[in-house]
C-alpha cells in the first residue's frame, strides 16, 4: 500500500523519537539524567576558582593598604628608626620588601638586613602527597578554566628592571600589583608603591600567601567528599530504580517475544500482583491482552475446523449428487438429483454468507460510531417488513409485540447490526414454534436496562444446552424441518452483536410456565431517555 506523503511525513516524525530512544538503553538514560544534576552540583568547583580570585583580590588591597600605611610611617619618622619600622612590619605581615632608587638600583632589602619572613619551597623535596595535590589543582584549574598564571622566578641580578611591576610603577608613577606560583603552586603576590623620603624611591612588597592554597583546598575537599557521596547515593538509587524499572520490562518484553515467537502456547505473561505502579498496571494489561489473544487465536482454530467440518457435508452431498447425474436412467431420477444439488448449494451460500458475517461483525462493532436507537420503533418496523414477506397462504406462527411507549427503550446502538441480532433470535423462536403457534416480544425499561423477551411455544431448551445453543455451528432442529435451513450460527452472531453493545442474551423458561423457552436480551439503556412505561 502506498502511503500519501502526509501520512509519510507524520510517520517519521512520530518514528523519530523512537530512533534517537533507542540508542541509549533505559537504565544508561537514568543514570544519565541523575549524574548530569550531580555534575552540574559539582559546578561548585567553578565558584571555588571565583573564589580565590576573590581571596587574591582582597589580599592585594591589603598589601596595598599596609604599604600605604608604612609609607606614612615612614615619611614621619627619623632616618635611624626607618630600619626598625621596617624590620616590625615585614615580621607582622610575613613579607619581604624591597627599595629600588629611580634608575633600578636596589637600594635596601629586608631580606638582606634581617631574617627571613617566608621561604619559597622545593617541590622536589616534598612528600608525593603534595605533588598529587598540585597535580589535582592543576586538573581542576584546567576544568573551571582558570587563568593561567606565570611561575616566580627570583631575577639573577635584583635590579627595578626585572620586576615588570617595578618598571611599570618607574614610568608611570602609580603602584600596580602581580600574581605568580611560587615552585610549590603557591601564589606569590606582589605589589609596588612609590615612596618619597630623601629621593624618591619604588617600594616593592612580596607576598607568599600560603594560607590562600590551603583554604581553597580544604574547600575543594569539602566539596568533593559532598560530591563524592551525593554521586554515590545518586549511582545507587538510579541502579535501584533501573532494577525495579528494567527488570520488570525486561521479564515483559522477553515474555511478549516468546508469545510472538509462538514457541511455546502455555508463555504466562508476568502480572506483577505485588506492584501496585504503572509497572504493575502495564504487566497485568500484556497479560490480559496475550489470554485475550490467545483466546482469539483458539477460537480462530476452532472456528475454521467447525467451517470445514460445517462445509463438507453439503459439498459431499453436491459431489454425490453430480456424480449420481452419469448414472440415472429417467428423468425423475435426475429431477430428484438436481433438486438436491440445488438445495446443497443454497445450504452452502447461506453457510458462507453466514460465516463471513460471523468474522466481520467483531471488526465492524470496533469501527462503528453508535447513534440513539428506539427499539420500539425498530422491532415494530422489522417485524411489519417479516410479515410482508411471509406467504399469506403458508401456516406460520403468528408474532405479536407489545409495543412500549415511544422514547421508553432508546439505546445507542448500531441500528442495522442490532436488528440483524434481535431478527435471528425471532427468526429462532419461529421455527422452533408450531404453525399455530405465537411468539410473544416485548420491550421494557427497567432502571438503567432494556429488556427485550422473545418467547415462543416450542419444545423449550434443555437446562443443560441453554448455553449451548449459543455457539457456532450449533443447532437442534424441531421435528420435521428440513436439513440445512439453518446454519448454526444465528444465535452465535445475534450473541456477537449484542455483547458488542455491552449487552447480554440468555435462554430460560418462560415466566408464565407454559411450555417453550424464552430468550432475553438485556442492553444498557441510553442516559437520559424516559424511563416511564
Amino acid at each position: 500500500m502506498v502511503r500519501s506523503g502526509a501520512d509519510a511525513s507524520i510517520a517519521e516524525q512520530e518514528e523519530a523519537p523512537l530512533v534517537w530512544s533507542a540508542r541509549w538503553s533505559l537504565t544508561t538514560r537514568i543514570l544519565a539524567v541523575n549524574i548530569l544534576a550531580i555534575v552540574l552540583f559539582g559546578g561548585g568547583f567553578f565558584y571555588l576558582d571565583t573564589y580565590r580570585s576573590r581571596l587574591v583580590d582582597t589580599r592585594i588591597d591589603v598589601m596595598e593598604d599596609q604599604m600605604a600605611r608604612l609609607d606614612e610611617a615612614l615619611e614621619s619618622a627619623r632616618p635611624d628608626q626607618r630600619q626598625h619600622l621596617i624590620d616590625d612590619f615585614t615580621r607582622a605581615t610575613e613579607s619581604r620588601l624591597r627599595f629600588y632608587a629611580s634608575d633600578g638600583r636596589l637600594i635596601a632589602d629586608s631580606f638582606k638586613t634581617g631574617p627571613a619572613t617566608y621561604t619559597l619551597r622545593d617541590p622536589d623535596l616534598q612528600p608525593w602527597k603534595r605533588d598529587a595535590a598540585r597535580a589535582m589543582d592543576r586538573g581542576i584549574d584546567w576544568i573551571v578554566g582558570a587563568p593561567s598564571y606565570p611561575d616566580f622566578r627570583e631575577p639573577a641580578v635584583d635590579r627595578g628592571q626585572s620586576w615588570p611591576e617595578v618598571a611599570e610603577t618607574m614610568k608611570s608613577g602609580a603602584g600596580t600589583s602581580r600574581f605568580r606560583y611560587a615552585p610549590e603552586r603557591t601564589p606569590l603576590l606582589s605589589a609596588t608603591r612609590v615612596v618619597d623620603l630623601e629621593t624618591p624611591e619604588v617600594m616593592l612588597m612580596t607576598l607568599n600567601a600560603r594560607d590562600i592554597t590551603k583554604t581553597v583546598r580544604a574547600e575543594r575537599f569539602r566539596l568533593a567528599v559532598v560530591v563524592a557521596m551525593v554521586l554515590l547515593t545518586s549511582v545507587l538509587l538510579s541502579l535501584f530504580l533501573a532494577r525495579t524499572i528494567v527488570r520488570p520490562l525486561r521479564r515483559l518484553a522477553r515474555a511478549a517475544v516468546r508469545v510472538r515467537l509462538g514457541r511455546a502456547r502455555d508463555v504466562v505473561v508476568p502480572r506483577l500482583p505485588s506492584r501496585r505502579d504503572e509497572i504493575g498496571t502495564l504487566a497485568r494489561a500484556l497479560s490480559d491482552m496475550t489470554q485475550a489473544l490467545r483466546e482469539r487465536i483458539d477460537a480462530g482454530e476452532h472456528f475454521a475446523a467447525d467451517v470445514t467440518h460445517e462445509l463438507k457435508n453439503p459439498i459431499a452431498s453436491v459431489r454425490s449428487a453430480i456424480e449420481g447425474l452419469g448414472r440415472v436412467k429417467t428423468d425423475e431420477q435426475r429431477t430428484q438429483l438436481l433438486a438436491i444439488a440445488d438445495e446443497d448449494v443454497r445450504r452452502l451460500d447461506r453457510l458462507v454468507t453466514d460465516i463471513s458475517d460471523a468474522s466481520r461483525i467483531d471488526a465492524q462493532l470496533s469501527r462503528t460510531l453508535f447513534e440513539p436507537v428506539d427499539l420500539g420503533l425498530m422491532i415494530e418496523s422489522m417485524l411489519a417488513a417479516r410479515a410482508a414477506r411471509v406467504d399469506p397462504g403458508a401456516p406460520a406462527p403468528r408474532v405479536a409485540f407489545a409495543r412500549p411507549r415511544k422514547g421508553t427503550t432508546v439505546v445507542m446502538a448500531d441500528g442495522h447490526r442490532l436488528e440483524r441480532a434481535i431478527d435471528n433470535v425471532i427468526d429462532n423462536a419461529v421455527s422452533f414454534s408450531p404453525a399455530d403457534g405465537l411468539v410473544c416480544v416485548s420491550a421494557t425499561r427497567l432502571g438503567d436496562e432494556v429488556h427485550i423477551r422473545i418467547d415462543d411455544d416450542g419444545p423449550g431448551i434443555d437446562p443443560a444446552h441453554r448455553e449451548a445453543i449459543f455457539r457456532r455451528f450449533h443447532s437442534e432442529r424441531p421435528d420435521g424441518e428440513a436439513f440445512g435451513r439453518h446454519s448454526g450460527l444465528g444465535l452465535a452472531i445475534a450473541r456477537t452483536i449484542i455483547e458488542g453493545h455491552s449487552g447480554t442474551i440468555s435462554a430460560r423458561d418462560r415466566d408464565d410456565g407454559k411450555r417453550g423457552a424464552s430468550l432475553l436480551i438485556t442492553l444498557p439503556a441510553r442516559e437520559g431517555s424516559d424511563e416511564a412505561g
